[in-house]
C-alpha cells in the first residue's frame, strides 16, 4: 500500500500545509509548472518524488525531470504527464498513446481546474489536482491524497487550501 500526495501548477509558489497534509504519504508526485527548483528541493528533502515538467519550466527543471513518467506502482499503471486533457478531450500529444495502452491512472496538470473523472472507454481514472499556486484563474488552490493498494486506486481526498 502506497499513499501519494498529488499537486500541480505551484508556479514557483511554496505553501508550508503542502507537508502537513503530505505528512503521511509515502510519496508526491507534481505534475508539472513547479518553475521553481527550491520547492522541488523542499519537498525531496523529506519525501520520494515523481515530478515532470510543465509548458512554463525552464530547461534546468526540464534537465531534472521527464516530460512524461510512466510507471507501475503497487499494482497500478500509471502515466503522470502535464498536458494530457480528459476524456473526450484529452491533448493530441498523448491520445494517440492512450488509445493503444491506457494506463489505469492518468493523471495531468495545467488547465488549474480540479477534475477527478472516469473514462468508461479507456478504462482508466483521469486525475488533474487543479493548481497548488497562486497563479491563474483559480480562486482556491487545491490537492490530492490518494492510496495506490493491490491494483486498486482508492481513499481520493481532495484538499481547498483558501
Amino acid at each position: 500500500m502506497t499513499r501519494i500526495g498529488l499537486l500541480s501548477d505551484t508556479h514557483g509558489h511554496w505553501d508550508d500545509r503542502y507537508l502537513e497534509y503530505f505528512k503521511d504519504c509515502d510519496e508526491v508526485w507534481h505534475a508539472g509548472d513547479i518553475i521553481s527548483e527550491e520547492i522541488a528541493d523542499r519537498i525531496q528533502a523529506v519525501k520520494p518524488i515523481r515530478f515532470v515538467y510543465g509548458n512554463a519550466d525552464g530547461y534546468n527543471m526540464r534537465l531534472r525531470f521527464p516530460k512524461d513518467w510512466k510507471f507501475t506502482l503497487e499494482g497500478v499503471t500509471v502515466w503522470l504527464t502535464h498536458i494530457g486533457g480528459y476524456p473526450g478531450h484529452y491533448s493530441r500529444d498523448v491520445y494517440p498513446f492512450l488509445r493503444i495502452n491506457p494506463p489505469r491512472l492518468f493523471v495531468c496538470g495545467h488547465s488549474h481546474i480540479l477534475k477527478v473523472m472516469y473514462d468508461p472507454n479507456l478504462k482508466m481514472l483521469v486525475l488533474n489536482p487543479g493548481a497548488a499556486g497562486r497563479y491563474g484563474q483559480q480562486t482556491v488552490s487545491t490537492l490530492m491524497r490518494f492510496t495506490l493498494d493491490a491494483g486498486e486506486i482508492k481513499d481520493l481526498q481532495v484538499i481547498e487550501l483558501r
